[in-house]
């Protein structure tokens, strides 16, 4: 077994890093993973439960792949708990691909930085372990190289969602502004004295 852990701050309030979580794929940055599926989703006692579907190409040396006897399609199911009143957000991982042969579990937890004000901490923890198969410390140690890029790589994508997402908020907020401003102009009147009924 292999254990591979990381810790990286994202310079933005927890409430967005969260939204960036579920619109991080597809992006530019990683393209590995290739399609979300979501099965199941619920929110109870105020907590959002969701399990997740994902399927992604890893790009396995035809070594791997021989070994392995598979195509380079792999799938994890993940499950999710959001408590927005504890502004904590848990996701588990596990591949569902070669899981008799290849154990892949991964966790990842965001929380607000306990001392940085509008910052998100992301902890990230991978167990590797293989079962049954010539070379497992060569592959042990190759896949837990592919989590350490791709979790390079999806910081990155996380970056870019937010900077998206917050062009897109900076847009409607325009549009917003001159839209009322068009309603203000075309009434002649200032938007204070408007009385709207119940």
């Amino acid at each position: 077994m292999k254990i591979w852990t990381t810790e990286h701050i994202f310079s933005h309030p927890w409430e967005t890093v969260v939204q960036a979580v579920w619109q991080k794929y597809p992006n530019p940055m990683n393209p590995a993973v290739v399609g979300v599926d979501v099965v199941d989703r619920r929110v109870t006692k105020g907590v959002l439960k969701t399990h997740r579907l994902i399927s992604t190409k890893w790009g396995l040396p035809s070594s791997v792949t021989k070994v392995l006897g598979a195509d380079r399609m792999f799938y994890a199911s993940e499950h999710s708990v959001v408590d927005p009143v504890k502004k904590s957000m848990i996701l588990m991982s596990k591949n569902i691909t070669f899981c008799k042969e290849v154990s892949i579990v991964e966790k990842m937890t965001y929380s607000p930085h306990p001392s940085k004000e509008d910052c998100t901490i992301v902890k990230q923890k991978a167990e590797v372990t293989i079962h049954g198969i010539p070379l497992s410390s060569y592959l042990e140690g190759f896949i837990t190289g592919k989590i350490s890029v791709n979790s390079s790589k999806g910081k990155q994508g996380m970056e870019w969602v937010i900077t998206k997402i917050n062009k897109d908020v900076q847009e409607l907020t325009s549009k917003t502004v001159k839209s009322m401003d068009d309603l203000v102009h075309l009434s002649g009147e200032p938007l204070t004295n408007f009385s709207f009924r119940k």
